[in-house]
């Protein structure tokens, strides 16, 4: 199977930044959020339409490495590509880095139970596996 993915870019705003004038760090929690689902609607899956579907994808993992600066109006350039490590999980691994230099800031991934609204793990529906494939929702 192959693996989904999107590239978003967008810049460090002001309220993103620390006393020291860097990106904080909980940040990259938030732009990973934003990462996965641009993924997601580039392959024609809304987040809110899988949710009515009754498809669920709580993080139940989040792994961060923290490997440069990023601050103030810096553009950065987030890869997210996503596969289906399990039977019931997907994966999105998230590497951001600066727009013009290519300079990683943080890279790591978030693992996502599929779950009903109840929280009981489903089988991935094939609209979601036929997506992340490349074969349309």
């Amino acid at each position: 199977m192959s693996t989904a993915k999107h590239v978003t870019r967008f810049r460090v705003r002001y309220s993103e930044v620390d006393r020291m004038g860097a990106a904080y760090n909980s940040r990259a929690l938030e732009w990973f959020e934003a990462a996965r689902v641009e993924l997601l609607r580039a392959v024609g899956l809304a987040y809110d339409w899988m949710e009515q579907q009754g498809a669920h994808l709580p993080v139940v993992e989040a792994h961060l490495e923290y490997l440069s600066r990023a601050g103030f109006d810096d553009e950065l350039e987030m890869t997210a590509t996503a596969s289906m490590p399990g039977k019931a999980s997907v994966r999105f691994d998230i590497v951001v880095a600066d727009a013009a230099t290519g300079r990683e800031v943080v890279r790591g991934y978030t693992l996502h139970a599929i779950t009903d609204k109840t929280g009981k793990c489903l089988r991935p529906p094939k609209w979601l596996s036929d997506a992340l494939a490349g074969d349309g929702p």
